[in-house]
């Protein structure tokens, strides 16, 4: 040994003067106690660690969970909106139909009404013409029968006139 001297008091206890020995079993003691205080602490730190990183997948895996129910919930929602969008579209396409066949129908009544009330009217209009041709012929007869009368009207004619007259007067039996 190249620095040894060591120093032995009453047997028991020593001093190792050999710095390299010395520095190794220092070393060691040091290390011996890091490890143990630090190690301690070391493994607590991990174990508070590890903790936390496994309550963080937890919780992740727990949003994942939840995020997936909310998915599904909304996929359902989404069919139930498609079937409900088409059930009104359905109804929509049957609603059109049933109004359209009831507009035709009532388009088709009032055409009926209609050509009736234009007949009606036609007819009316014909025997209103009618009338007032009727009458005009009628003027236009009584018009000539005096201008013939007053014509050709003497006293012999105007007796002839009375005298049948007064005759059918006369043989007239109620």
């Amino acid at each position: 040994m190249l620095f040894s001297t060591s120093l032995m008091f009453a047997g028991h206890f020593g001093f190792n003067t050999n710095i390299l020995e010395t520095n190794v079993l220092n070393l060691a003691v040091v290390l011996a106690i890091v490890i143990t205080y630090v190690g301690d602490a070391l493994r607590g730190l991990l174990a508070n660690r590890k903790q936390t990183i496994l309550n963080n997948f937890r919780e992740a895996d727990q949003r994942a969970s939840e995020a997936q129910d909310r998915l599904n919930q909304a996929r359902l929602q989404l069919e139930k909106a498609k079937t409900k969008a088409d059930e009104i579209s359905q109804q929509a396409i049957f609603t059109v139909d049933q109004e359209k066949k009831q507009i035709i129908s009532q388009t088709q009544e009032d055409i009926k009404r209609l050509s009736i009330l234009q007949q009606e009217t036609l007819k009316f209009e014909q025997q209103k013409a009618q009338n007032e041709l009727a009458q005009k012929l009628v003027r236009l007869a009584l018009h000539q029968v005096r201008e013939k009368l007053n014509q050709r009207l003497n006293s012999f004619i105007h007796n002839a006139v009375n005298n049948f007259q007064i005759l059918l007067f006369t043989n007239y039996k109620p």
